[in-house]
């Protein structure tokens, strides 16, 4: 199962280790330090010119890749659960 992101990008589920808020999670320091990090060494993607309302922490073949996403993080754990609830019947 894959899961729509935003822009053209789907991912596969599999890959998902968490989706987070952008506007609740910077609120913390050492969250904007992660990300402030993760982007100096060329970890994160933005999909979109649109301002991020999320981003997801991937890891496909133990590398890890940020996506940040003009989809809000609610929109996404919905999908998410959906394609789960699909996937067990």
């Amino acid at each position: 199962m894959f899961l729509h992101i935003g822009g053209d990008i789907v991912i596969p589920i599999k890959n998902v280790i968490a989706i987070f808020d952008i506007e609740s999670t910077t609120i913390s320091k050492d969250t904007k330090e992660f990300l402030t990090i993760a982007e100096e060494e060329g970890f994160i993607e933005s999909i979109s010119d649109d301002l991020p309302k999320s981003f997801i922490i991937t890891e496909t073949d133990k590398k890890s890749k940020i996506f940040l996403s003009p989809i809000s993080s609610i929109t996404l754990q919905k999908r998410f659960g959906f394609l789960e609830d699909i996937s067990n019947i």
